[in-house]
């Protein structure tokens, strides 16, 4: 089940502002614009993006790179890519999947997550005790588009996705649990630190323990792989996200700064400890790629094939797709051609402020 979103006058106003690909270059500097799918840029998530942009990595490529937070549609990030008012997205594989499968002009070049990054929330008091549980109950969602995320996971651990009633509360789907108004939430890695630090009182059920599906990407134009130019620009910003992400690696306090200092709504919402929880949570897929000697952005393709039957016999697809059609490691050798020396010298150099000097790193980076 697929829902067709209307967000032409949020596109209007937005193109009308100069924020999109091809607008508002800098001294010669071209634009290239991402765009992510949760309706906000002050989160922790996008650390190797903001870390990327901070120490003038995509400068040094010729890039001016624009973070654009989108309207909170599940299909923004690719329609955006698809419409050429965004150049970069970071779709889920079902929201990716389900814009290839209507047409649209879009591929992952390039894999955040090679594991599970969904989970779900209940409160701490449910009698809910395993994802087994969840018939009869009902899930919020911030979009009901993100159905077509939950129902593969759900599906692929037995549980029939028509069992369970979706209820679409806009921002507040985590709150709607912690207050009684539905019994599960969608949520991943890098948003549960978030909702801890609100106070929401939540229990997760982690995806990576029983799901064994790929997860978020960034999505590039099909029609731009194949153009030597614009494959070029793409090829310089998944550089400079992969060198933001080994950043991190080498100095996981400084990247966490970078976008801490940036952003008053993350500092008001959570402290340094907590944030660092927040990043570590995702940076730690964002690596899997690299740890296991592949590169960043490298993709997993069992997962996705295992995806890609599951899907297409929930209906989510009409036509079979191939993983050709999906995602591809065409750009990966490129992309992580840049000098890891300098990278990793720039973190050691970094200097950190009175507030993140003495915060303490914990678990594997």
């Amino acid at each position: 089940m697929r829902k067709v979103f209307l967000f032409a006058a949020v596109l209007a106003l937005l193109v009308t502002a100069g924020l999109f690909a091809g607008g508002g270059d800098e001294k010669g500097l071209t634009t290239v614009t991402f765009i992510t799918p949760r309706g906000t840029i002050e989160v922790m998530d996008d650390y190797f993006l903001w870390v990327a942009i901070d120490m003038g990595y995509f400068k040094e490529m010729g890039l001016n790179v624009v973070m654009e937070p989108g309207p909170i549609d599940a299909f923004a990030c690719t329609k955006f890519v698809d419409q050429k008012q965004a150049d970069v997205g970071y779709p889920s594989p079902g929201i990716l999947t389900a814009s290839v499968d209507t047409g649209m002009d879009v591929i992952m070049a390039y894999e955040m997550m090679i594991d599970q990054v969904f989970d779900f929330a209940v409160r701490k008091d449910s009698p809910i005790q395993s994802v087994k549980d969840f018939p009869g109950k009902t899930m919020s969602f911030a979009d009901a588009g993100w159905q077509v995320i939950s129902d593969p996971i759900l599906t692929e651990v037995g549980v029939d996705p028509k069992s369970i009633e979706y209820v679409s509360v806009g921002a507040q789907w985590g709150q709607a649990v912690a207050l009684g108004k539905a019994d599960i939430a969608l949520t991943w890695k890098g948003l549960r630190a978030q909702w801890d630090a609100q106070g929401l009182g939540l229990r997760y059920f982690l995806g990576e323990s029983f799901s064994k599906m790929p997860a978020n990407g960034l999505a590039v134009r099909k029609s731009d792989m194949k153009d030597p130019a614009k494959r070029a620009l793409l090829v310089k910003f998944l550089r400079g996200a992969s060198m933001g992400i080994h950043f991190a690696r080498n100095n996981p306090r400084a990247a966490a700064q970078i976008v801490y200092s940036r952003f008053a709504a993350i500092r008001e919402q959570m402290k340094p400890d907590l944030a660092l929880q927040s990043m570590q949570q995702l940076h730690w897929g964002y690596t899997k790629g690299e740890r296991l000697g592949k590169g960043y952005g490298w993709f997993e393709m069992n997962g996705w094939s295992t995806y890609l039957d599951i899907i297409y016999k929930l209906g989510q697809i009409k036509k079979k797709l191939t993983l050709e059609e999906v995602a591809t490691n065409d750009l990966i050798k490129e992309v992580n051609k840049f000098d890891r020396s300098r990278v990793e010298k720039d973190a050691k150099a970094f200097k950190l402020n009175d507030t993140w000097k003495d915060v303490a790193v914990v678990g594997d980076w």
